[in-house]
């Protein structure tokens, strides 16, 4: 939240933001951030589907169009220019929030894609919450196995085959907790021994049954 809100300052300010009004005043950014307040705080965001001013306040602040009256006849310059003005500023500070928001979304999802694991497949696991591994901690592996994935919950978590050092942890992990295992190409790397990972009858047997569903 606050490297988009740091993203949305950014942008209102960066792009040269300055109008002038009836009386020949300039104004810049720095005069304008109230109008960016204001937009954020009456956006309404997915996430809650509700505006930050209703979840804080439980009322949303009344906008300058809401307090101008469109049944006069005639109307002052200075007070239409003024409302240009703020119609201006309130679309610019509305464009700046949705860049924000959708540079945020695709940084997100660039970097969080959901793997897509199936019982049987040979993954590595975090060891990021193990913390009675033997040896020195700062020279613990980040990632231990291969293990096999035994059973899979819902879209977000899997149940692998713990064994050696691992074996009495909890065998449910997140995605987040683990990831592919690629074994090691023999002509690139000929003097790694790896040694072959003896897969149980049990996860044979359902992988065979999964594969003909």
């Amino acid at each position: 939240m606050i490297q988009t809100l740091e993203e949305m300052i950014r942008r209102f300010c960066a792009y040269g933001l300055e109008l002038k009004d009836s009386d020949g005043f300039t104004h810049d950014w720095c005069t304008l951030i109230p109008a960016l307040e204001l937009a954020y705080k009456t956006f309404i965001h997915a996430s809650t589907g509700k505006t930050p001013a209703m979840l804080e306040k439980g009322w949303n602040p009344k906008l300058p169009v809401d307090n101008l009256k469109k049944d006069l006849v005639d109307i002052h310059p200075t007070a239409s220019s003024f409302k240009l003005l703020l119609d201006k500023v309130r679309h610019h500070a509305n464009k700046s929030m949705n860049d924000a928001f959708e540079y945020a979304k695709q940084k997100w999802d660039k970097s969080h894609k959901t793997p897509e694991f199936k019982v049987g497949d040979l993954i590595l696991v975090s060891t990021l919450n193990f913390n009675n591994i033997k040896g020195p901690k700062k020279l613990k592996d980040s990632f231990a196995g291969p293990f096999i994935i035994k059973a899979l919950h819902g879209t977000n978590a899997v149940q692998v085959e713990l064994s050696g050092e691992l074996e009495n942890k909890n065998p449910a992990l997140l995605f987040s907790l683990v990831k592919h295992y690629t074994s090691s190409d023999k002509e690139l790397f000929p003097l790694r021994n790896e040694k072959p990972l003896e897969v149980p009858h049990w996860i044979k047997v359902r992988i065979k049954r999964y594969s003909k569903s």
